[in-house]
Formats: C-alpha cells, structure tokens, sequence
C-alpha cells in the first residue's frame, strides 16, 4: 500500500491511497478537486473510491467533481447521508469492509461532528482520523459534547502504539505551543519540538505521528497527568473536567 500526502486549500491534508496489489485507489477527503485531479491524472487515471471522515466542506469539496469524472464510489457515515455529496454508501460503526485487498474498519468518534468516523487499517496500522485526533491535538467541538469527543479520544488511544496517524490539517506547530505552555516539563515533548522545527524548516508534512508518540506528548491525551493538572490549577479534578477546561482553552489559544 502506497499513502501520498496532498496539501490542500490552507493547511487541509487529503490522502491519495493505491494499493498496488489489485491496483485499486483511493482517496481520503478530497478537499478540493483540481489539488487532488493533478495528482491523480500524474500517477494513476483512475480513482475507484472517495472516503469522507466528515461532512465539512474542506473535506469534501472535490467529492461531485471526481466522482463525475471518474465514476468513483463515496463512502461515508450513516449520519451524514444528507450531508455528503454524492454518498453512495452508509458506513455504521465498527463496520468492516474491503477495498482492494485493503480491509478497514469504520471507528465513530464524534464529537467535533455527530457523524465523524476514522478509516482505521489493522494490518497496516494506519488510522485516518480526519478532525478528531491532530499531532498533538483534537478537533473543536462543534456538533457534539465534551464527552462524546473524550470517548472518541479515548477509543483511540487505545489503538496500537505503532499506529500511524494522518490526520486533516497541519496544524502541528500551532498545537505544539499550546502543549508546551500547559505541559512545559514534558522532556518527550522538548524531543518532539526539534523533530517539528526541522520538517516545517525542510517544507515537509509533520505527520504522521503514531498513537505511542501522542499517548507520550499529546496534552489531550494527558489529561491525568499530574504536571498539567498542576498547571491548570485543577489538582482534584476528573479527567473530563480536565479535558473540558483544555479544550476551552485551546479555542482562545
């Protein structure tokens, strides 16, 4: 299985998938169409499906456009039947389905919307999480409860440590001072910062990460870390009112 990152719109990731064993490709939120057509067109001529995580527009935009030049079929959440365009299949949680040789399993994690799924590749260990889960950070809340997008984190940390992540947006940099300032004694969070600098300095993708690597320097994973509960003077707190007052204030950060 071939990923081919593809920068879109300001800071968007859409992902180019081929598997070369049965010559099938694929591609994950195509946020724009002539982005994604130009690199489609240079390597392969054919795009056989289109996987949305989501229904934001700088998810989708290049969905109607590829499908009517390429035919392509769309798969998204059940909940976002009306709210993806040119869905053609309904995706419920924990579903399995191949593509290819490619066996993935829908996750629901909503939260920053009702109908957010992650396209998760076991053999691979490659999760897609779209909004959800960014290097060193999570989605804002903008359907959903604090709750619902802490259960999604959680079932996501649970994955594999060796799972890479791709996630929506490039957001890392920005994610990373924010960390810093609420977690400013993690040493694998220091390490992290130079690995960051170096990839933005050479204008490469800061992703993927890993869950093992988030689990480690992710604030939104460190909810009962004693350190960021100090910080937050919020010494007595449950993780969720944790997670709560993090999540508020990375919306002002």
């Amino acid at each position: 299985m071939n990923i081919e990152i593809i920068p879109c719109l300001n800071d968007n990731y859409s992902y180019l998938i081929h598997d070369e064993s049965s010559n099938t490709v694929i591609i994950i939120d195509p946020s724009e169409f002539d982005t994604c057509d130009r690199v489609i067109c240079k390597k392969y001529k054919k795009l056989d499906f289109i996987l949305n995580t989501h229904h934001h527009y700088d998810h989708v935009g290049g969905n109607k456009e590829l499908k009517k030049k390429y035919n392509s079929i769309i798969l998204g959440c059940e909940h976002d039947k009306n709210r993806i365009p040119g869905i053609d299949k309904f995706l419920k949680d924990n579903q399995k389905f191949k593509i290819g040789r490619l066996s993935f399993t829908t996750i629901f994690i909503p939260g920053h919307t009702s109908g957010h799924i992650a396209f998760y590749l076991e053999n691979e260990k490659v999760i897609f999480t779209g909004d959800t889960l960014f290097s060193l950070g999570c989605g804002r809340i903008f359907e959903g409860t604090y709750d619902e997008m802490f259960g999604s984190l959680k079932r996501l940390k649970e994955l594999p440590d060796v799972t890479k992540i791709y996630c929506g947006h490039e957001y890392t940099y920005k994610n990373l001072k924010f960390c810093l300032r609420f977690n400013p004694n993690n040493n694998d969070l220091k390490k992290k910062k130079n690995d960051i600098e170096l990839k933005i300095k050479n204008k490469k993708p800061t992703i993927p990460s890993t869950i093992g690597e988030e689990i480690k320097t992710n604030i939104f994973f460190k909810y009962n870390d004693p350190d960021v509960k100090k910080a937050l003077n919020l010494e007595n707190s449950t993780d969720l009112e944790i997670f709560t007052k993090l999540r508020d204030l990375k919306d002002n950060f």
